[in-house]
């Protein structure tokens, strides 16, 4: 059974007039291969997985981003976890592929504001102007793995790795106090 083990409650973290960072209230998250003709899977998602990286769509709770070409990540409710799991199980011999519950391994920071694109910059080698709106990235942040997804001009949500969920938070922390600090 996989359990949330962040250290982090959800509440905002830190708050400046240059961005906002907080933990976001944990997730159900599913780490998704698979090869082929994707129909059989799209049934029992009740959605169509993207086919273009960085690609995102959602139906009701759930949303799959694509992260390579047959690589997806969903998210969706924590109570939905097990559905999601029997409704692949049956499509398994028409379709084999890899679903795996990845829940307890991440956190999610929400990071807002009018400079929260460019706290983002200060440990993101990627250029963040270039991820759309409704998009998201695979990437790092001060050589920490992240899936980063752009929500709205200046509203986006990293997923970190618990173990290293601290240390980021050190960074995104310190970040916002001096964009802060620079405006004052």
């Amino acid at each position: 059974m996989n359990a949330p083990i962040s250290s982090f409650d959800p509440f905002a973290l830190v708050e400046t007039s240059a961005a906002q960072v907080r933990v976001a209230s944990p997730c159900g998250r599913l780490s998704l291969r698979a090869r082929g003709d994707l129909a059989p899977l799209n049934a029992a998602l009740g959605l169509t997985l993207p086919e273009k990286i960085g690609q995102r769509v959602s139906a009701g709770n759930l949303e799959a981003i694509c992260l390579g070409p047959d690589e997806w990540k969903l998210e969706t409710e924590t109570g939905a976890v097990a559905g999601i799991e029997e409704a692949c199980a049956k499509v398994y011999a028409e379709l084999p592929h890899a679903l795996v519950d990845i829940s307890a391994r991440e956190a999610t920071f929400v990071i807002e504001g009018v400079r929260a694109a460019e706290l983002l910059t200060l440990g993101c080698p990627r250029d963040i102007a270039t991820i759309e709106v409704g998009t998201g990235r695979r990437t790092v942040f001060d050589g920490a793995t992240v899936l980063i997804w752009r929500d709205g001009e200046s509203s986006f949500r990293m997923d970190v790795w618990n173990s290293f969920a601290p240390h980021l938070f050190a960074l995104l922390d310190t970040g916002c106090r001096e964009l802060a600090a620079e405006a004052a």
